[in-house]
């Protein structure tokens, strides 16, 4: 076998396999769709007035159902993210980092330089303290 007919066998190998993660994506979004059209064709429709007011734990409602939340929470949750998002693409990297090579450490190094870049304009803005 030539290596170019080895390289297209491989190539779609490689493509099958990515074909039966598709296959089983779209099986479970068809499962999803068909669970949450049942459950509208079933269950019962009757809108009140009573039916979009808050619930208290059986007591009236009180005021609005409406609070604010602080802006501090979704600061901390976005840099959580952000963290974690980064943590996705370093672990697996770090498993298999010996049979990369030094062009694999160069890209993780801007990577990680761009995260801490962020993190260090977070702490300097004052994101970080707790008022």
């Amino acid at each position: 076998m030539a290596p170019l007919e080895k390289a297209f066998t491989s190539v779609g190998t490689y493509y099958q396999s990515y074909g039966i993660v598709l296959a089983v994506l779209i099986a479970g979004a068809g499962l999803v769709a068909v669970a949450f059209g049942l459950a509208r064709a079933v269950a019962p429709h009757r809108p009140l007035p009573a039916k979009l007011t808050t619930y208290e734990c059986g007591i009236d409602p009180v005021g609005e159902g409406w609070s604010q939340s602080q802006v501090r929470y979704y600061i901390y949750g976005f840099l959580f993210v952000i963290f974690d998002v980064e943590s996705v693409f370093l672990f697996p990297w770090a498993r298999v980092f010996v049979g990369l090579g030094y062009q694999a450490v160069v890209e993780m190094a801007i990577f990680i330089g761009i995260l801490a870049a962020g993190l260090l304009y977070a702490w300097r803005k004052g994101v970080l303290t707790w008022a």
